[in-house]
């Protein structure tokens, strides 16, 4: 806990810095007369939503230039920017949810309030582009076990573009009081930002490039971040070089759990057979250190990679190949592992539905509960237009995590399988709030029984009914 209000206050600070840095070039541009409010496009998104329409024919997307072997996910694209512009909002949520995560314990239920403010901006050089979103306030609960806390999350993406090259600076941060998989399903407190159409769409990091989560049991609040550099250079009209650094932490506030800091290191060549097809070869580094624990882990894998785009309908992109990793404290009498790692991220869309789909399978940092671990995650989620002004929502995750390997033979290996699965729908109230209604139930099983809440167990339930309003400013034009 010692190290997250550095952590936060160097985040909350960059985007004051940020915002600030804007204003004043705005205020000190008087070069050029500014054209009254009034002549000002429509911002993307923003005004009457008719859900009867064709969707994709009303916003007109710029392709995604992402590289087949880079960190972030693939997308569909990017709406058309006007104008640069910041939103300013409020959000409040209610998790009523069963009190225990253990069939054997009492079934009494509590509740767990959420009031943030929220920060969406987008701002555009002719040769940059900053995109921010943040939600940041507290939790106030009538679980003894979990109490008041913070909550805050921020994702910020600085891309500067050359005629060759392109060079990011991408960054993800969060303070919750329970595990980021499953954390706010079919709630409008899953994503920072003000959402909606007018919250920048961030294309997030690939599940390699964060600190894994995908225990639900990992005891108390917890944060992370993951700050990553991306170079693309174009080496001709079809191929081009994606090198990456990335360096992670995962911190526990309460004992009991491992805290875990990975530094990643990637190197890929994507060839374009097509406009839509492209082919690449990636190599990449992970080292996992352990606070307080002799172990680590240095893992290599080398791997193919395919990718297809259609903007506005279909982005594409599978991966797989060997891994080798090394320990620095032998597993039993081993000091590598050679196997299989690889996976996929999908996203399709109509025009009153989407679809989007990842999953990875390897080696991760072991989830605060392992110093290692051979992980399999899977997420999902559903969209559709219901009607003109109602939207659902389904959303789902698998995550098996299974430790490497003991020291000690006579240990029994621990497997934890995590389910979440829930369904919402939302609707909005004029042009600038929003209503969603929800419902998610959190599954875990495990090898070994574990205690949680004073008692024990293999098995983990727990249902959970969301209630969220959400409201923000007219959009504030910055040019």
């Amino acid at each position: 806990m010692r190290h997250f209000p550095s952590f936060l206050s160097a985040s909350i600070i960059a985007v004051v810095l940020l915002v600030g840095g804007i204003r004043t070039r705005a205020q000190e541009d008087t070069s050029k007369p500014k054209p009254a409010v009034r002549q000002f496009q429509p911002l993307q998104g923003y005004g009457d939503q008719d859900a009867n329409s064709d969707q994709q024919s009303a916003v007109n997307l710029n392709p995604d230039t992402q590289p087949l072997t880079g960190v972030q996910i693939p997308t569909i694209g990017s709406p058309e920017m006007r104008h640069s512009y910041w939103i300013p909002g409020f959000q409040y949520g209610n998790f009523v949810r069963s009190s225990t995560l253990n069939q054997v314990a009492s079934s009494d239920w509590n509740t767990t309030s959420y009031v943030a403010g929220n920060l969406s901006l987008l701002e555009a050089w002719s040769h940059s582009q900053l995109s921010v979103n943040y939600s940041g306030g507290g939790s106030f609960s009538t679980d003894e076990s979990q109490g008041n806390d913070y909550y805050h999350q921020l994702g910020l993406v600085q891309v500067f573009n050359g005629q060759r090259w392109q060079l990011s600076f991408i960054d993800q941060f969060t303070y919750l009081p329970q595990s980021q998989f499953g954390f706010g399903a079919a709630s409008n407190l899953a994503t920072p930002g003000v959402g909606g159409p007018l919250g920048p769409s961030l294309p997030g990091l690939q599940t390699n490039y964060q600190p894994n989560q995908g225990i639900f049991t990992s005891i108390g609040p917890r944060y992370s971040n993951s700050i990553t550099t991306q170079v693309v250079y174009a080496v001709s009209p079809r191929g081009s070089v994606t090198l990456s650094g990335s360096y992670g932490i995962l911190r526990f506030v309460q004992a009991g759990n491992i805290d875990t800091n990975d530094s990643i290191l990637s190197a890929g060549y994507n060839y374009a057979l097509s406009q839509k097809d492209t082919i690449g070869v990636l190599y990449r580094f992970i080292g996992y250190r352990y606070i307080g624990n002799p172990q680590a882990i240095n893992d290599h894998a080398a791997q193919l990679a395919y990718g297809r785009k259609i903007t506005g309908r279909l982005a594409l992109q599978l991966f797989g190949g060997p891994e080798v990793a090394t320990f620095r404290v032998p597993l039993g009498s081993i000091t590598n592992r050679i196997s299989a790692s690889g996976g996929g991220n999908l996203t399709y869309a109509l025009s009153r539905s989407s679809l989007s789909l990842t999953y990875n399978h390897g080696i991760s940092g072991g989830s605060g509960q392992f110093t290692g671990s051979n992980a399999d995650q899977l997420q999902g989620t559903i969209n559709r237009q219901l009607s003109r002004v109602w939207l659902g929502n389904v959303t789902f995750g698998f995550a098996r995590n299974r430790n490497l390997g003991l020291s000690n033979p006579s240990q029994v290996s621990q497997t934890y399988d995590s389910w979440f699965i829930g369904g919402g729908l939302s609707r909005p109230l004029g042009r600038t709030a929003n209503f969603t209604f929800g419902y998610a139930a959190y599954l875990q099983n495990s090898r070994l029984p574990v205690c949680a809440a004073g008692t024990c167990g293999t098995s983990y339930l727990q249902h959970q009914i969301s209630l969220g309003f959400q409201w923000h400013t007219r959009p504030l034009v910055l040019r």
